[in-house]
């Protein structure tokens, strides 16, 4: 989640943003936002979220487990049979 924090903070300040603006465009307190920034795990998705749309970053979201590979082989083991392996 650090290097998460870490690169919202980035895609604020090449934006040339400030705290403020951001934290009130994703409707947070700018305490939140400092603990976005930090990868803070305790702060809700939604501040998430909400900070990367202000950010123009939304679509990122759906990058998460967008392609479980690890989930898929297990499944593929499940289906086959035994005298198949």
């Amino acid at each position: 989640m650090e290097q998460v924090g870490h690169n919202i903070k980035l895609a604020r300040k090449r934006r040339k943003l400030t705290t403020i603006q951001v934290s009130e465009r994703a409707g947070i307190d700018r305490t939140t936002l400092y603990q976005i920034e930090k990868g803070n795990a305790s702060v809700s998705m939604a501040a998430y979220f909400n900070t990367l749309r202000v950010l123009g970053l939304q679509d990122d979201v759906l990058k998460l487990a967008a392609d479980d590979v690890f989930g898929r082989k297990l499944q593929d083991l499940s289906l086959m049979s035994k005298k198949d392996l």
